[in-house]
């Protein structure tokens, strides 16, 4: 059976990840032990993501840890479609902010949007890494970005000429992308800044970015990625939850 991209409802991946992720979630207790390495030198040892590597640490302006990762899919006829596998890095300090909801286990926080909420709202520095699964045009994942970014501001009464501009350029940037197999797409979302990053990276092409520097819109990309139970990702959220229960338990 051919399932074109087409005729999904990009709308509809959010969905998906919550029914299939048990082989997933198998794989968040490996990051409890990944983080007790973090004041070790970086290690080699890559955490697999539905047979993507992910690695433990990553460093951009300092290192940052591995607590969360999952995929987006979609089931058509009782067939699973995968379409990307997401990595979620944070500073290790993170924990800090969210002692509030210490003893609190996995399956609890992942339900929690208030403690999603204060994740997003913590200032530290957050790194989003998106691994393409299944081969898409760039300009139907800025479509799938774009109306997931606009829903969130318009029902918070903050969609407004800029931030109707911001969304714009965002999405111009993925419309001459072709994502390939393996194609990287990045979000760094700084500790201290209102603003954002946006990379996209294929093999034999240059990298491209994007600076995001309108607040709502910033605010709005990482509650598509991070936003509890409206999360992009049912899986990553869960896994999310287990990684920073584990953390806060320490």
């Amino acid at each position: 059976m051919a399932i074109k991209f087409d005729d999904l409802n990009v709308m509809e991946i959010s969905k998906g990840g919550r029914h299939h992720h048990h082989s997933l979630l198998s794989h968040c207790t490996f990051i409890a032990s990944f983080n007790l390495l973090q004041n070790i030198a970086m290690s080699t040892e890559m955490v697999m993501v539905d047979e993507i590597p992910f690695p433990p640490q990553i460093t951009t302006t300092k290192p940052l840890s591995l607590f969360g990762h999952g995929i987006t899919d979609i089931e058509i006829h009782f067939l699973q479609i995968k379409f990307t596998a997401i990595g979620v890095y944070l500073e290790p300090q993170v924990v800090g902010h969210l002692q509030q909801w210490k003893g609190k286990p996995g399956n609890v926080l992942a339900e929690d949007d208030d403690f999603f909420e204060a994740l997003i709202n913590a200032p530290v520095e957050k790194f989003v890494r998106v691994v393409v699964i299944k081969e898409i045009k760039g300009s139907q994942y800025g479509v799938q970005l774009e109306s997931a970014v606009r829903d969130r501001l318009a029902a918070d009464d903050k969609y407004e000429e800029e931030e109707e501009e911001a969304l714009e350029k965002v999405v111009e940037f993925f419309q001459s992308k072709y994502f390939k197999k393996d194609s990287v797409i990045t979000y760094h979302f700084p500790a201290n800044s209102a603003a954002a990053e946006i990379a996209f990276s294929s093999e034999g092409k240059e990298e491209a970015k994007i600076k995001v520097e309108n607040a709502n819109v910033v605010e709005m990309i990482k509650k598509w990625y991070l936003g509890g139970t409206r999360g992009v990702s049912a899986t990553t959220i869960s896994c999310l939850a287990n990684g920073l229960s584990a953390e806060l338990c320490k």
